[in-house]
């Protein structure tokens, strides 16, 4: 098949740091590639890839702070429209505004939708409901008011995740920081706990970093490492007893918990969103409602196995499976299409 791929332009895809939905862009663009379909990836002009690259600007607009984000993205979007015709299928990993050209071009465009940044986004979804194929990346996250071609979960290489048996004593937090991701709940895990926490994250919420966060940060028994890189998410990931995931949202999916798993690293969440379908209760993590759960849950620790994390991730969240999901969804989207 001849596959356009619609990324974000606001990271590198693949991300440098943080960019889970570029990280998902390339996972998927690598391994078509791999299958022998024609590929041809739309992002930023510093992504690296083996597809073919399309990009309309040179650096992402969260790198390039002189770039007017909207303006790059009406460029972004607009240069794969009016290529079109040269694709089988697109792909569009660009939330709802691609949907907006989808019947004025021939060509069928299949949509993962991440996440629902605001409840004012779905009337646009809705307004293509009948004729647009939808993917949810979990259960958790469809919308009552939307039909879906299918829920596919996510999928990571495991060979880019070193399994780690031997545990350091440190928590780690990994994420984006922002109140609704918690990681005010999870220094206070820390401490009721007696362990020490390192913190890795992109700061999206400046203000509740200075107020909530820096005052606990001691670079001792709370560290904040900054927004890491592959390398160091790896290591970090590998070596923590435990990744704490405190969330007060519903979360569509959440890489980090995908990863630490993968990395044979428990995690112990809260109940929400999507957690459920993630975690295995009991066998890679613990599912918590409460910061004293979360505590006690730090002390069953050991009666977790490094193996059975990594066995349940790579069951579940493999990443030929997901490609072979799309693929078949591909292929139903293109019968659809043709009838």
């Amino acid at each position: 098949m001849k596959i356009a791929i619609l990324a974000p332009i606001a990271w590198r895809t693949p991300p440098e740091s943080y960019g889970p939905w570029e990280q998902v862009a390339s996972t998927l663009t690598e391994a078509l590639v791999s299958r022998g379909h024609e590929v041809c990836l739309f992002a930023s002009g510093n992504s690296i890839t083996s597809a073919k690259l399309d990009a309309v600007c040179a650096l992402p607009y969260e790198t390039d702070k002189t770039s007017d984000p909207k303006v790059l993205e009406c460029l972004h979007i607009s240069n794969l429209m009016e290529k079109a015709g040269n694709f089988d299928i697109i792909h569009n990993h660009f939330d709802f505004l691609p949907l907006t050209y989808s019947r004025l071009i021939s060509t069928p465009i299949i949509t993962t939708i991440h996440g629902f940044s605001s409840p004012k986004i779905i009337p646009v979804y809705k307004k293509y409901n009948a004729t647009a194929a939808y993917i949810s990346i979990s259960n958790a996250n469809r919308h009552e008011e939307l039909t879906y071609l299918d829920t596919i979960y996510h999928g990571v290489n495991p060979s880019h995740f070193t399994f780690q048996s031997i545990k350091e004593n440190y928590l780690l937090y990994f994420g984006r920081i922002h109140p609704e991701k918690g990681l005010d709940k999870a220094i206070a895990i820390a401490k009721k706990a007696n362990l020490p926490l390192k913190i890795a994250g992109l700061i999206q919420d400046q203000d509740y970093f200075n107020s909530k966060i820096k005052p606990n940060i001691d670079g001792n028994f709370i560290q904040y490492l900054g927004n890491l890189g592959k390398n160091e998410r790896d290591l970090i990931l590998g070596s923590a007893k435990a990744l704490l995931h405190p969330i007060s949202f519903e979360e569509p999916f959440g890489l980090s918990v995908l990863e630490a798993m993968m990395c044979g690293t428990p995690v112990i969440a809260f109940c929400r969103g999507s957690m459920p379908e993630l975690i295995a209760d009991g066998v890679s993590g613990f599912l918590v409602h409460t910061i004293q759960e979360a505590v006690d849950a730090v002390k069953k620790l050991e009666l977790l196995s490094p193996i059975q994390c990594r066995w349940h991730a790579e069951t579940n969240f493999n990443m030929e499976n997901m490609i072979s999901s799309y693929e078949e969804a591909y292929k139903n989207v293109l019968l659809n299409f043709q009838n």
